[in-house]
C-alpha cells in the first residue's frame, strides 16, 4: 500500500474556537491508482491532501507512505519526502512570469536526483512546441499543463492535485484531467485530485467523498465505471 492513514484528525484553533478540519479519516491508496477526493468547500479536502503531501501534519492519527511513518516525521524528513516522492499541482499555476515554460520546469529539475529533461516533461503534457513561451503567452489551460510538467519532471511517485481545474472552463479543464489521466496510465504515477466538481471524478479509478471532515466511500462504485450519474446519486445520499 502506498498510503495508509488511520484515524487522521486535524484541529485548528481560532481564538476561543476549535475547527475540526478532519475527523478520524481512514484511507488506503494503492500504487498506481487514480483517486478523486470529492466534496464541497470546507469539507477538509485540501487539509487531507496537504497532510498526505507532507505540507501539514495531523493533530492525531497515523499516516504511512510505504514504510515511512509521516505522522512521526520532523520537518527535515518531511522536506526530503516532498522533494523525493511528491509532485504538487495547485489551482493557480504558480509559474514565474519572467521565465519561459522550459525554465519554469527546470526549477524542479535542478534539485531532483534523476529528473526528466524539461523538454520531455513538456512534451508529455502536449506543449513540446511551446518551450520558449512565457506564461503571459500561454492560455490558462496551457499554464496549468506547464505546472503539471514541472510537477512530473522530478519523476515523483505520487502526483497531488488541488483543484487543478478550478480556474478553468469546462473544455479546458477536461483537457487538463486527460493529461493527468495519461500520466497516471502511462507513467504509472499515483494520482490524487481534489475537487468540488462531480464531473472531474469520471477520470478516476475510485472516488472518495468528504463531508464535514469525514471520509465516505461508496461501495457501489467498486467495479463500476465512474459516471456523473452514480456520483450524483452518491452525493445526494450524503447530503452534499
Amino acid at each position: 500500500m502506498l498510503f495508509s492513514a488511520r484515524a487522521l484528525a486535524k484541529t485548528y484553533r481560532m481564538g476561543e474556537s476549535e475547527v475540526h478540519a478532519l475527523r478520524g479519516v481512514d484511507l488506503d491508496v494503492a500504487e498506481g491508482e487514480f483517486i478523486v477526493l470529492l466534496g464541497p468547500s470546507g469539507s477538509g479536502k485540501s487539509t487531507l491532501l496537504n497532510i498526505l503531501g507532507g505540507l501539514d501534519t495531523a493533530t492525531a492519527g497515523t499516516l504511512h507512505f510505504e514504510d515511512k511513518d509521516l505522522s512521526r516525521a520532523d520537518e527535515t524528513a518531511l522536506t526530503r519526502y516532498r522533494r523525493e516522492y511528491v509532485g504538487f499541482v495547485f489551482q493557480f499555476y504558480n509559474l514565474i512570469p519572467s521565465l519561459t515554460a522550459r525554465e519554469n520546469v527546470e526549477l524542479v529539475t535542478d534539485i531532483a536526483a534523476a529528473p526528466m529533461p524539461a523538454a520531455q516533461a513538456l512534451q508529455w503534457v502536449g506543449l513540446g512546441e511551446r518551450l520558449d513561451h512565457f506564461p503571459s503567452q500561454l492560455s490558462g489551460g496551457e499554464q496549468q499543463r506547464v505546472a503539471i510538467a514541472r510537477a512530473i519532471a522530478k519523476r515523483p511517485q505520487v502526483l497531488l492535485c488541488d483543484e487543478p481545474t478550478g480556474a478553468l472552463d469546462y473544455e479546458t479543464g477536461k483537457l487538463v484531467l486527460e493529461v493527468i489521466a495519461k500520466i497516471n496510465a502511462e507513467l504509472g504515477t499515483t494520482a490524487m485530485v481534489i475537487t468540488h466538481n462531480a464531473r472531474d471524478a469520471a477520470y478516476s479509478d475510485e472516488v472518495h467523498f468528504l463531508k464535514d471532515g469525514e471520509l465516505h466511500r461508496e461501495q457501489s462504485l467498486q467495479g463500476e465505471r465512474v459516471t456523473p450519474g452514480n456520483i450524483a446519486a452518491s452525493l445526494s445520499a450524503l447530503g452534499i
